[in-house]
């Protein structure tokens, strides 16, 4: 079973792109125990090797993302409050009015937006720019500010972890619940030898996994995520993409890769044969660090297996436990045919 306490521990964790340590540290303590070969490289990825009962014919590597969206500090203003800028998608929507947590101090701190009392009508049917948004902190001066914040400060979003009925709420579910199929797949009896990556920088621009691609020199990869589902009422037919509690979301294309075809093909017959909800993407849409692992060296060919998550890229998203269990089952028996244990 999914170990919820675990995931709980990494999606309240802070760490937005370039500042992940919080969250390596919380892995390397998970997986010392169970773990052949640790090492960190120069970006901040994890790499990690793991031996199984049998050997390899395939060096596989499976792969998911420590780092969340989120803000940085880029300004402080005379009156204590501060501008900043985004680190990954985030549509100016999603950040007005949120409770945030700034810098190694973790300050609390709000994003502004202006009281609906003075708008017009016209205003009031505008996003605000993330440009036009300050965070306010409660100082009064930039000099009370600067005891706190400090230019360059990472900001994420502060928003409680739920479970209830099987759904799962909380920030950042994109892609910590990738980075806890890994670490059970580690806790494990593997079948075969397999090699993990637990990357940096993937929000902006698949920074990381180009570095552990690089490194590790697979001969294939299975890319653990969190997906884009538009299951909500405002959305129909293929701009649902896919639905959160129908399983496992296994992709063929998106806008950074056409996924191996023999791979996607194992993976959805793996699904039916062992009874594994699977669906995929309806809209070629989003990518994920297959877009720079598979072009790394002579070619990866890469697989990549998906929660569906609503809301993803905001303070909050919504997952389901079934889901997750779905996802950790898939990629443990595709990881195996794609590695081909040899005696």
């Amino acid at each position: 079973m999914i170990d919820l306490v675990l995931l709980e521990k990494l999606c309240t964790a802070y760490g937005i792109s370039g500042d992940e340590s919080q969250i390596r540290d919380i892995i390397k303590e998970e997986i010392k125990d169970f773990a052949d070969s640790i090492k960190t490289d120069n970006m901040g990825n994890l790499l990690v090797f793991k031996r199984g009962r049998k050997r390899a014919a395939k060096k596989l590597l499976v792969s998911a993302h420590m780092d969340e969206v989120g803000f940085i500090v880029t300004y402080i203003n005379e009156n204590g409050t501060m501008k900043f800028a985004p680190v990954g998608g985030i549509i100016d929507s999603a950040a007005a009015s949120r409770y945030v947590r700034i810098g190694k101090n973790n300050i609390s701190g709000i994003v502004n937006a202006v009281p609906i009392h003075v708008l017009g009508d016209a205003e009031r049917k505008k996003s605000t720019p993330v440009s036009d948004l300050q965070i306010d902190i409660g100082a009064e001066s930039r000099e009370q500010a600067e005891k706190y914040i400090s230019l360059g400060d990472s900001i994420v979003f502060d928003a409680p972890f739920e479970i209830k009925d099987g759904r799962i709420i909380s920030k950042a579910i994109d892609d910590r619940l990738g980075c806890l199929v890994l670490i059970e797949m580690i806790k494990s009896e593997l079948p075969c030898d397999m090699y993990f990556s637990f990357v940096v920088q993937e929000e902006v621009g698949l920074r990381g996994s180009r570095a552990a691609a690089f490194m590790t020199a697979p001969d294939c990869a299975v890319i653990v995520e969190g997906t884009t589902a538009s299951d909500v009422p405002f959305c129909e037919n293929e701009n649902r993409v896919c639905c959160v509690g129908k399983g496992a979301v296994v992709s063929f294309m998106d806008r950074a890769t056409i996924y191996d075809k023999e791979y996607y093909d194992m993976a959805m017959d793996l699904a039916r044969e062992k009874n594994i909800p699977v669906q995929t993407k309806t809209k070629i849409a989003g990518g994920n660090d297959a877009g720079a692992i598979s072009v790394s060296r002579t070619g990866v060919r890469t697989a990549a297996v998906s929660v569906p998550c609503r809301y993803i890229h905001s303070a909050s998203s919504i997952a389901s436990v079934s889901d997750a269990q779905s996802v950790y089952d898939l990629v443990y028996l595709l990881s195996e045919q794609m590695a081909e244990p040899v005696e």
